[in-house]
């Protein structure tokens, strides 16, 4: 009875242990699904025409022949929409004054929406952001800005218990009559034709600088920002504390003192991050000046303080999973307490000890709150190794959040918020599988 009880807890502690596996993978999957779908959509969508003669007038990319055929052809396209509107105004003056009022207001209402979709119509100045010189230059966009041509939104507060309901009212009827009815009818059938979409790759999206806030351009500043402080931290963190845990292993002896500092360790890898930023503003910027104002060198400085508890107590970990055996065999064969540890325990160790790394290493990457307040700025360009010692730079954690909740135009740049999500996403679980692959081919040369 007592054998058949202990296979039944066997049995069941497998299955809920096997039950949590699929459910941590579920739940990774739903997490990271939408992301990757939507991230995607960045690097591969529907570009149209407006698309292609941005790339080449901002960024001096593309056919300069083929893409001004291709806006004579739009243009073509599109020249009955700017016929029908010099008609539009030209009758306008035939009109009662109650009328003109009236139709003067719809068009003020309209002609924004329909810049937004096609670009400035011709004999309008040449407007000063990149953002209003061009019609919409993805296909999906587009699709969203000729709904705000086709409709002016009304609320119906008829049904007080209802509260105010959404009305979708066609802006034709409001043009009824007169030359610009015609219009709308013509864009829906020809909206394609006019902007012409295709699909479009676009892989420069991880190293272009953005232009005009992000409406245009991609994240490479973002990226290499990304790259310098993790990178930075570790290359502060990583040697400090695996030094710290052979002290604590190898040489501290057990004492208040030494307790107490573990105490303190461990204390400090639960403290929140935005302590961590507040101390680096005060102590790296403030007192010590490390830089003239927030810089690349300040936000690693920060970080490998974040980290450093982590990697002290992987590393210490590591070192004490080490067989004692390895310590005794070399000391018996004449080597001294320094060599022994660099020669043979640290070797021994050394898998656990990226293991800390490679986890300190994802954290460091997705860090928003440290470098707020000593590394991070909105906007910026790529900076050079040099300048990472006194300038700021973009990173994504911080981008992410500025353009998600700050940005003037949410929903115009969606694209732009996931395709950084994606790439930090992708960032970590590139780093973490180097590191992991490093890590094997340690323990493989260690076993063979």
């Amino acid at each position: 009875m007592e054998l058949r009880t202990r296979h039944l807890l066997d049995r069941s502690f497998s299955a809920v242990g096997l039950l949590s596996i699929a459910a941590m993978a579920l739940s990774l999957l739903v997490l990271i699904l939408p992301i990757a779908v939507r991230g995607a959509r960045a690097f591969a969508f529907r570009g149209t025409a407006e698309w292609r003669r941005m790339q080449l007038e901002l960024f001096g990319r593309g056919d300069a022949d083929a893409v001004r055929a291709e806006q004579r052809r739009a243009a073509a396209a599109k020249q009955p929409v700017v016929d029908a509107w010099a008609a539009f105004e030209r009758e306008l003056e035939g009109r009662p004054d109650a009328e003109r009022r009236r139709l003067q207001a719809a068009a003020r209402s309209l002609r924004p929406a329909l810049a937004e979709l096609l670009g400035p119509l011709p004999g309008e100045a040449e407007p000063a952001l990149p953002r209003n010189r061009y019609g919409q230059t993805r296909w999906d966009r587009a699709l969203v800005k000729w709904q705000a041509v086709k409709f002016r939104t009304e609320w119906d507060y008829s049904d007080p218990a209802a509260g105010g309901k959404k009305v979708l009212v066609p802006r034709a009827r409001d043009f009824r009559g007169t030359a610009l009815e015609p219009a709308f009818d013509h864009l829906e059938r020809h909206l394609a034709e006019i902007l012409r979409p295709r699909w479009t790759f676009y892989g420069r999206f991880l190293t272009d600088v953005a232009k005009d806030a992000h409406f245009f351009g991609g994240i490479g500043p973002e990226v290499l920002g990304t790259l310098y402080l993790t990178l930075g931290a570790m290359l502060f963190a990583v040697p400090i504390g695996v030094l710290s845990a052979i002290y604590l292993v190898e040489y501290a002896g057990e004492n208040m003192v030494i307790s107490g500092l573990r105490t303190f360790i461990s204390t400090l890898a639960g403290v929140p991050s935005i302590v961590f930023g507040l101390f680096g503003l005060a102590f790296f910027l403030n007192t010590l000046r490390v830089s003239p104002s927030k810089s690349v060198l300040a936000g690693s400085l920060t970080l490998a303080l974040l980290i450093l508890p982590t990697v002290i107590r992987a590393s210490e970990e590591a070192l004490l999973a080490v067989p004692r055996t390895y310590k005794e065999a070399a000391l018996a064969l004449g080597s001294g307490r320094w060599a022994t540890i660099v020669k043979v325990i640290l070797p021994a160790a050394l898998p656990g000890i990226l293991t800390g790394i490679v986890i300190s290493m994802g954290r460091a990457a997705g860090e928003t709150a440290p470098i707020i307040f000593t590394a991070a700025v909105s906007v910026g360009l790529p900076l050079t190794p040099a300048q990472t010692l006194t300038e700021p730079t973009p990173a994504l954690p911080w981008n992410i959040y500025n353009l998600c909740t700050e940005h003037e135009a949410v929903d115009e740049i969606r694209h732009v918020q996931y395709g950084m999500v994606f790439t930090l996403v992708a960032l970590v679980l590139l780093l973490n599988l180097a590191a992991i692959g490093f890590r094997a081919r340690i323990a493989r040369n260690l076993r063979g």
